[in-house]
């Protein structure tokens, strides 16, 4: 989950879970990011093209991952990486230019096999109602030999799923 060069991660700014309303989100969250929407994130129909939601969901995870310990370099350096394997998006409400997004994510998932399950949740500050839910299959991966592995020590430790329930 690195910060690549399909999405700018300085859209995104970390915010404390306390700098917004508790009650809105599904789960308790690992980490919360704001932005808002530009008019280059929209498409013809004038909201927020659905692949905007999916580089921000990519960038979420990213700098979580790094506010964990795991940027790239260490993946780099630990020989195993993280890549997706499918993801999940339901787009609940429309967005526009102007509007600011919390987006949270968290682990929900995560035996130590070589899958973790990382959910998202988009709330629009405004009206704090949740325009976008998904969720990715992470799956890790020796990065030599690009075949899933067994997650090490060092994600298992960084990559814990968040007790089940709700704030």
């Amino acid at each position: 989950m690195s910060n690549s060069n399909i999405f700018k991660d300085r859209d995104i700014e970390s915010i404390l879970i306390t700098d917004t309303e508790l009650s809105v989100w599904n789960s308790t969250p690992q980490f919360v990011g704001k932005l808002t929407v530009q008019p280059k994130h929209l498409d013809e129909f004038e909201h927020t093209n659905n692949t905007i939601y999916l580089a921000w969901m990519q960038a979420i995870a990213a700098l979580h991952s790094a506010q964990l310990g795991l940027t790239f370099q260490d993946f780099v350096e630990l020989g195993y990486g993280c890549v997706a394997r499918q993801h999940h998006m339901e787009y609940k409400r429309p967005t526009f230019a102007g509007d600011t997004l919390w987006i949270a994510t968290w682990i929900s998932h995560n035996e130590g096999k070589a899958d973790m399950i990382r959910q998202y949740q988009f709330v629009r500050e405004s009206d704090h109602v949740t325009v976008m839910q998904g969720h990715t299959q992470w799956v890790c991966i020796d990065m030599k030999t690009g075949r899933p592995k067994k997650q090490p020590s060092r994600f298992l430790e960084c990559y814990k799923p968040v007790s089940a329930g709700t704030l």
